[in-house]
């Protein structure tokens, strides 16, 4: 379990935007001093894109101001490694299955590669990761029994291709993506042949052939079927589907009402529509008392995402020479709940930014600093205007912008300084106390010193040419009242 690293709570009220009311509430925890909290996590077919990304940085905030608040957190993020299919009509195939296949892997192989590179992403985001991890594969059995469970109530029930939810004995249905049943109802095109009830009902288990009859071991594929991830069960040899898995699990590791779930806003129509209805159909409670999603990252207006072909992974970026911190950067830049528009520009453009951050701090001398353990009054202030900001639904732009104005606070002591970069830190999660890890080579600070030099002896083209000798070699050299000012930027600079 992670512990909050402040010793008292903080007196202020936390606002979270809950999708299911539509609008912000105060936030505290349903019991004790405990948060519980569940993510969705990867379908591990593939390396995540950076839009993906931003849901998770975002996430990683608000476990970080839960935890700013005196609150423990437990975080459950699940894996699915099967399950998830090309459709969410429940039509097509298993992503993992088909990915295996395409790269002559076994499923197996391949959810275990992805899951690794998943986790080496959110690493190098500093995104701190979940208390728990739980994969699809390893809660069969508890998918089973809750799949049962809906049976015996009369909420599911069995076409040839499997066992399905029958969303009209759930009269809330749709609530949370305010969906129009009526509506849905009147204009859907419903195929005679797959014989579901509504066009809203989905599987809960997926049956490996039509009658599902072959009895196999677990995690053995059958020559009829060519899958590798299918299990015995009650209604013969399958898989379970892709919505079960959160519901199954999140009861198994969390009790009900869980605090808080979160997701990208892509989840909300189905799958986490589909995780209410099931979750509590089945229990008669509240599933989850807060459902907050971000939204997406778009690239000239559109989204997103691996089955449109245009997505960017954190290691094409750092291919790129950019730093993945300086993403994490750029996503402070927009609120959570608003899209952001990804260009290389927009990223360069962060990355400047949190560099010159990183620089302002070097050159008031924080990283040579102690911290103070009585901070002025002054910090105080500044952490009490950097909280409101966070408190407000999780304002990271206002945050920051009160980070900006603390760094160029010249009232404020060293030591004071190093508090407040250190507490606002801890929930921005930018390394911003910690020296960069790219120090101006010797060769670069000598030709700084000649373009001094010749600048005090008013030689202006030889200051011109080592400007652009030190702009070719990947820094950016700014003049100021107090001197030149020196930054990384991981590329050569235009000088046109």
């Amino acid at each position: 379990m992670i512990y909050s690293r402040r010793q008292e709570s903080i007196t202020m009220s936390l606002k979270l935007y809950n999708t299911l009311t539509r609008k912000k509430e105060v936030f505290r925890p349903h019991k004790g001093n405990t948060v519980t909290l569940y993510t969705c996590g990867p379908t591990v077919y593939n390396f995540v894109h950076i839009g993906n990304l931003r849901t998770y940085v975002f996430e990683d905030f608000l476990k970080r101001t839960l935890l700013a608040q005196g609150w423990r957190v437990t975080h459950v993020m699940n894996i699915t490694d099967v399950g998830h299919l090309t459709d969410d009509a429940d039509d097509g195939e298993d992503k993992v299955e088909r990915a295996a296949a395409k790269q002559q892997m076994s499923a197996w192989q391949l959810s275990a590669f992805y899951t690794k590179a998943f986790e080496h992403d959110i690493a190098q985001l500093n995104i701190t990761p979940p208390m728990v991890w739980c994969k699809a594969t390893d809660y069969i059995q508890e998918q089973v029994k809750l799949i049962q469970t809906l049976e015996k109530k009369g909420v599911a029930y069995r076409l040839e291709d499997g066992i399905y939810f029958d969303t009209s004995q759930f009269p809330s249905y749709g609530r949370l993506a305010r969906l129009d049943m009526k509506g849905l109802k009147a204009g859907a095109r419903i195929e005679v042949a797959q014989g579901k009830r509504n066009p809203t009902d989905f599987a809960l288990w997926k049956l490996s052939t039509p009658q599902g009859t072959h009895p196999e071991p677990i995690g053995k594929s059958h020559p009829k079927t060519k899958r590798q991830m299918e299990w015995p069960s009650p209604w013969g040899v399958g898989f379970p589907g892709w919505h079960i898995e959160c519901s199954a699990m999140s009861m198994a590791l969390l009790k009900l009402p869980i605090d808080i779930h979160c997701g990208g806003i892509d989840h909300i129509p189905v799958h986490h529509t589909n995780e209410i209805a099931q979750s509590e159909a089945a229990t008669g409670k509240q599933f989850v008392r807060v459902w907050m999603h971000g939204a997406f990252l778009t690239i000239k207006k559109g989204k997103m995402a691996k089955s449109e072909g245009n997505f960017l992974t954190l290691s094409t970026l750092q291919d790129q020479g950019f730093d993945p911190l300086s993403y994490r950067y750029l996503l402070t830049t927009a609120h959570y709940r608003k899209a952001l528009d990804f260009s290389n520009q927009s990223l360069e453009a962060a990355q400047e930014s949190y560099r010159h951050l990183k620089n302002s701090l070097r050159q008031r001398g924080i990283f040579k600093t102690k911290t103070t353990k009585r901070p002025s009054s002054k910090a105080k202030k500044q952490w009490m205007a950097f909280l409101n900001a966070i408190n407000d639904d999780l304002n990271i732009p206002e945050a920051m912008a009160v980070v900006w104005q603390s760094v160029r606070m010249t009232a404020i002591d060293l030591p004071s300084l190093k508090w407040l970069i250190e507490e606002m830190d801890h929930i921005l999660g930018l390394d911003l106390t910690k020296p960069d890890h790219e120090a101006i080579p010797e060769d670069i600070q000598q030709m700084v010193a000649r373009r001094e030099q010749a600048r005090r002896d008013k030689q202006w083209t030889r200051a011109d040419e080592l400007r652009r000798l030190i702009e070719h070699s990947g820094y950016r050299i700014e003049d100021s009242s107090t001197g030149a000012r020196v930054t990384f930027t991981g590329r050569p600079h235009s000088t046109a």
